[in-house]
């Protein structure tokens, strides 16, 4: 504890003294605009750009539409406001001394509501707010982001509402779909992801249970923010980066209004396939509180293959009832502070007439044949997230805080294992329980340096254990408490230089329960008593990032960022050899990610890319030992690029892309050199092939088709052994390609009848999952063609 107390005094020090340094700095100007955004159907302008003429201030409208400039220089100004989709207008202001001026505008359409699309016009300001937790723009953050908006959502929902093809589809540096309940093997740029929804953790870093990208309905999602590269925003396990699920809230002027939705599901080809999906909202705005509730409800029928055979139960998605219940409340107690609760279940459950017959690698696939299916269902028991939110944008001064109490618990069951005495299916489980402050106070040095200093602490506590259906212990009971501090500062220098810098300081005491191993023969044989204990992990890490925002058609940056994550215990603690905890492997892991790009805007064409590596001096290759998969921990270094693309050739219709590779290495001799004779490549559950997207999209105000393509690539960079077969990870990886199709048609104001089918040319392929396994058990092939039909009623 003393060690933990000095790690934070020293931590606070510098925070303050930093603080105090730029407020050193601040000069006493005469006046203030403040102002509120609004559309002209009375709703807020997010990320509209306010521009004072004949000065350098320059701004973005936050989420509410609110907007503020400080210590302006006494004059007379020309405010302009713009947005995508709206008309620009202009106000004449003028700033007396110690003057504080109100200005409330509402946007205009330049045309029809309808022909507004969410994602037209100025891409480069779209809103983020995971990066650096506070409201900013895309233009102004040092490092690599994609947004997929709520029009996207939907739109990637008509061919599949399975929140793992969307960001699959969408998200450059990520893998593609296993096509199963979990994501073994989605990493993004190479390691694993941290998943969030609203930023509740849903991963499970613990002891991985590859769960967490679906574990939501995207109908729910008001927009996805993926942070690539390791990052320590939001603390253990975003080796990879981030991917928050952002949820809706009742944005509308109305009283009650809601959006009913009932269709069907299958197959195009072969029986039993028929499924169904209802989903169901309501939603609205009485005076000061607004409210959402959303429950779906989807059965899926057998999933087929393109040859009409009906794919692997094991861990599939065939024969899965899902259910989804959310509600978001949400109450302004004056214009400056807000109340949110948001509460979201989630359940996913297999209840299959097949059992598994296996295939043989690389010559025909794994499949379902009629069967009683021993055990428990497998699937996501539940998943309930629950977050109370508390916002104050003037708690003192001009300091902002947003106060978060969070919640979760969760359950899967897995299929049956067979690699340890007696067999048995594993259940992995863990509660989460967080709170979270954030403060943002605002600078002004000049009026060419300005910023922001966020600053706060995270504190979590993270139960997880991993045990058999029938009580035997796999995972012991592991209880880890963080407290993290941390500090951040933004700058904007001569208005067109965004710096960010930040500091993290992890303090994380783990707690582990005696155990003993499970048995590999009769009697407890091979079983190991392992006495439990503490660890303690300490760390400081760091991220800063440079980004020149003065031109559209050439919008660079660089950054820096490190994560820290304790690696996967639970991998450790079941192929325990020793009999205590503190003579097992438990350092932790720290990656550094290095980047540049760039974005850019010319005319109708913007297109972006960037080059990244990443390196860290232990990792998490994994290779089987005994049955189980353990981690080699060598140093490694993984790197790539990616660029993307979108061009509107009209108004109606739009195309576009994107293409990311990755690779990875491993020093197997640790002499600092990558590509000697004993180094290796690192397996391809870490490290997916190349992969290729693009789409064309025409619509207008009825019509809407979008047709979908992804390429993935080839990956073949092992050997296999003397008997011919690959390790878990090393089988090679043949590309193949998938065109998905999405229409939707309003047949009136309310009434819209949507239809999308998935593998359009029912190609027959098999996942890179299946592909890196190299089993016979999981050599399974994708979906053959599918549709999705539903009938929508907004009212």
């Amino acid at each position: 504890m003393k060690y933990l107390y000095l790690r934070t005094s020293k931590f606070l020090f510098i925070l303050i003294f930093l603080f105090s340094v730029f407020s050193s700095f601040a000069q006493q100007n005469t006046g203030k605009i403040k102002g509120e955004i609004t559309t002209s159907n009375g709703k807020s302008a997010s990320g509209a750009i306010i521009i004072l003429k004949n000065s350098k201030y320059k701004s973005t409208s936050n989420s509410d539409g609110s907007f503020r400039f400080n210590k302006v220089v006494e004059n007379i100004y020309t405010l302009q406001t713009s947005l995508a989709g709206y008309e620009t207008i202009e106000k004449e202001i003028t700033v007396a001394n110690n003057e504080t001026i109100n200005v409330n505008l509402q946007l205009k359409f330049s045309g029809k509501e309808d022909e507004v699309s969410e994602k037209n016009g100025d891409q480069l300001d779209e809103i983020i707010v995971s990066a650096s937790r506070k409201v900013e723009t895309l233009s102004k953050t040092p490092s690599s982001v994609t947004v997929i908006n709520a029009k996207d959502i939907e739109d990637l929902s008509i061919v599949s509402p399975n929140i793992a093809n969307i960001v699959a589809f969408a998200v450059p540096g990520l893998g593609s779909a296993t096509n199963n309940t979990g994501n073994y093997g989605q990493t993004l740029r190479g390691r694993n992801p941290l998943v969030l929804i609203d930023g509740i953790p849903q991963s499970t870093p613990l002891k991985s249970a590859g769960r967490e990208i679906r574990s939501i309905d995207p109908s729910v999602i008001e927009r996805i923010e993926v942070i690539k590269g390791a990052t320590a925003i939001y603390g253990n396990g975003a080796d990879g980066g981030l991917i928050n699920y952002i949820t809706k809230s009742g944005k509308t002027q109305k009283k009650f209004a809601g959006y009913s939705e009932a269709g069907t599901t299958g197959n195009i080809k072969g029986d039993s396939t028929a499924g169904y999906r209802f989903n169901q909202q309501f939603y609205g705005k009485i005076s000061k509180f607004n409210y959402m509730v959303s429950g779906t409800y989807e059965k899926t029928g057998v999933f087929r293959d393109g040859e009409g055979e009906v794919i692997s139960p094991e861990y599939g998605l065939g024969e899965t009832k899902t259910y989804n219940v959310f509600t978001k409340l949400g109450y302004d107690l004056t214009d400056k502070q807000r109340f949110e609760l948001m509460y979201n279940y989630f359940s996913s459950n297999q209840d299959s007439d097949f059992i598994l017959k296996n295939g043989v690698y690389g010559v025909s696939p794994a499949i379902g044949i009629l069967g009683n299916r021993p055990g428990s269902d497998e699937g996501t028991r539940y998943n309930h997230n629950a977050n109370f939110q508390y916002v104050n944008k003037e708690i003192f001064g001009k300091t902002s805080l947003t106060a978060n109490l969070y919640f979760q618990d969760f359950l899967t069951i897995f299929s049956n294992s067979t690699f340890f005495y007696g067999s048995g299916q594993s259940q992995t489980a863990s509660q989460k329980k967080g709170f979270r402050v954030y403060l943002n106070t605002p600078f002004t040095v000049s009026s060419n340096f300005t910023g922001d200093i966020i600053y706060g602490f995270d504190l979590l506590n993270d139960k997880t254990n991993q045990k058999l259906v029938d009580g035997r212990v796999w995972v012991p009971n592991i209880n880890m408490v963080n407290l993290a501090p941390y500090a951040q500062i933004s700058t904007q220098i001569f208005s067109d230089f965004n710096l960010k810098a930040g500091l993290r300081a992890e303090n994380i005491k783990i707690n582990i329960d005696d155990y003993n191993t499970l048995a590999t023969g009769a009697n407890g044989a091979g079983s190991i008593a392992v006495k439990g204990g503490d660890l303690t992990y300490d760390a400081f890490v760091f991220n800063t990032g440079l980004r020149y925002s003065r031109f559209k058609f050439f919008n660079p940056f660089v950054s820096f960022s490190q994560s820290f994550s304790v690696f996967d215990l639970g991998r450790v603690l079941t192929n325990a050899k020793e009999d205590a905890v503190s003579k097992l492997q438990t350092k932790p892991i720290i990656v550094n990610n290095y980047e540049g790009g760039f974005s850019s805007q010319l005319g109708k064409f913007n297109w972006s890319a960037a080059y990244y590596f990443s390196t860290s001096k232990l990792g998490t290759n994994l290779v089987q030992v005994d049955g189980y998969l353990v981690a080699e921990r060598l140093p490694e270094r993984v790197w790539g690029y990616e660029v993307q693309a979108d061009y509107q050739i009209i108004k109606q219709l739009t195309i576009g892309g994107n293409y990311a590779y990755v690779q990875g290495r491993g020093d197997k001799d640790s002499d600092g050199h990558f590509y000697g004779p004993t180094d290796i490549y690192l397996k391809s559950n870490r490290i997916p092939p190349s992969k290729v997207t693009g789409y064309a999209k025409y619509g207008d105000k009825r019509l809407n088709v979008e047709l979908y393509w992804m390429m993935v690539g080839d990956r073949d960079v092992f050997q296999p052994n003397a008997k011919g077969t690959y390790a878990i990870g090393e089988g090679p990886i043949k590309s193949f390609n998938l065109w998905n199709l999405a229409t939707a048609y309003r047949v009136t104001e309310q009434i819209r009848v949507k239809l999308g089918i998935e593998n359009l040319l029912n190609t027959d392929y098999y996942t890179t999952t299946s592909q890196f396994y190299g089993t016979n058990a999981n050599y399974t092939r994708g979906n053959g063609s599918r549709f999705n039909l539903a009938l929508g009623y907004s009212f």
